[in-house]
């Protein structure tokens, strides 16, 4: 079964930049990959997502110019550099998989596998 693990999060001031590495075991990841986010009190939120050769990609609208996708499916891994971070960026972050031909979804219901989470603290 696929498994993905997250790592980067961590506590950064405003205006800093992180990023956050998923990688996969299990199977090769040929699937689309994205980004989720959950803060306390809220819903889990798409943030970023990629399609499998990655010529589809998607940003929420309050990321966009500040946070970048990409994929190495040579190594498995799946990457969101996060720059001029916010505070309202503080969140557990998700990588998920899904198992979709074409595109990329920013829907929780859409995918298949997800990874543990990691922490990203925006605070000074």
């Amino acid at each position: 079964q696929l498994q993905l693990v997250e790592s980067g999060g961590g506590l950064v001031q405003p205006g800093g930049s992180l990023k956050l590495s998923c990688a996969a075991s299990g199977f090769t990841l040929d699937y689309a990959l994205g980004w989720f986010r959950q803060a306390p009190g809220k819903e889990r939120e798409g943030v970023s997502c990629i399609s499998r050769r990655g010529g589809f990609i998607y940003y929420k609208n309050s990321v966009k110019g500040r946070f970048t996708i990409s994929r190495d499916n040579a190594k498995n891994t799946v990457y969101l550099q996060m720059n001029s971070l916010k505070p309202e960026d503080s969140a557990i972050y998700y990588c998920a998989a899904d198992r979709a031909n074409d595109g990329c979804s920013a829907y929780v219901r859409d995918y298949d596998y997800w990874g543990q989470g990691t922490q990203v603290t925006v605070s000074s």
